[in-house]
């Protein structure tokens, strides 16, 4: 039988309004994504940091473990940041 992340299905993807630095347009980024074009200028518009499905993903504590799940999420001790 094969795993599949229940995360991976398309209905659990969130949005998410970015600014647009050049223009000020307003940007729809879905949880999935990382960068996305300005419809108005064609800017560049990225995330300030890569998503995690830990973060948006109903299955997520399913998925790794309660443990694990309770740790990534701790907001009052954060994980340090990757260089």
């Amino acid at each position: 039988m094969d795993y599949k992340c229940p995360g991976q299905d398309k209905r659990n993807i969130k949005v998410e309004i970015l600014t647009c630095s050049d223009c000020g347009e307003k940007v729809e980024l879905f949880s999935d994504e990382i960068k996305a074009h300005c419809p108005r200028c064609k800017g560049l518009v990225c995330r300030s940091r890569l998503p995690s499905c830990v973060e948006w993903c109903k299955a997520a504590r399913q998925c790794i473990g309660e443990e694990k799940w309770k740790e990534l999420n701790n907001k009052e001790n954060p994980l340090p940041k990757r260089s």
